[in-house]
């Protein structure tokens, strides 16, 4: 049998100084003028090749940039990601120990006791479990 899901009431409501900082990042990185300003910065940066005069120094440039930019950003943005998923996958477990109770005080305890089993099964499904194909 499954374990009890934590119940939202039971979700500690302390967020660490690294996850505000990473949600901050997901909300300014989500806006229409952040988009604006990586385009800016490009079109600002394509003329720079009359000042730098070598290519490859030129392209090291925007290279470097966008990397360095890329890769940081994955990172917050997957913190966000996986908080917010984990948040859903608590509602979720909830509604459905609860719905899984109502099935049972309604005389469907098979169908219950097939519902309970749900609960937590993010913890042993693997995607490898999906591909027969």
């Amino acid at each position: 049998m499954a374990d009890e899901p934590t119940m939202p009431s039971e979700v500690s409501e302390h967020v660490g100084a690294f996850d505000k900082f990473a949600e901050g990042a997901s909300k300014l990185a989500s806006r229409a003028w952040f988009f604006c300003f990586c385009v800016l910065l490009v079109v600002l940066w394509a003329p720079s090749i009359i000042v730098i005069k070598t290519i490859d120094t030129w392209q090291l440039i925007i290279n470097t940039l966008t990397t360095i930019v890329t890769f940081l950003l994955v990172a917050l943005l997957q913190n966000s990601q996986t908080r917010s998923d984990l948040a859903v996958q608590h509602k979720l477990n909830a509604i459905a120990d609860a719905l899984s109770d109502l099935m049972e005080q309604k005389d469907q305890p098979n169908d219950a006791n097939e519902l309970r089993r749900a609960v937590g099964l993010e913890e042993h499904e693997s995607t490898s479990n999906n591909a027969e194909g």
